[in-house]
């Protein structure tokens, strides 16, 4: 299985060839697919590092406390 980066890159590749628009119809679409494929990857790895990451936040008696990160939340 790829790793983040490695996704990255392969999806940045594709949409490169992509818009030189030298590629046949079918090799277009095969690439779109394997794109698809690749983002919905780099979706689920930085889903996965989100629910991982906690930040350190002061607490009302001035103790450090641990809480999930929530970007929606500041």
């Amino acid at each position: 299985m790829k790793t983040f980066e490695e996704a990255l890159l392969e999806l940045k590749e594709i949409i490169e060839k992509l818009e030189d628009g030298n590629l046949s119809l079918e090799e277009s679409v095969s690439l779109f697919e394997r794109g698809i494929k690749l983002l919905d990857l780099c979706y689920c790895r930085l889903n996965e590092v989100q629910r991982k990451v906690e930040i350190l936040v002061e607490g009302e008696g001035g103790e450090i406390v641990r809480k999930s990160f929530n970007p929606e939340e500041e």
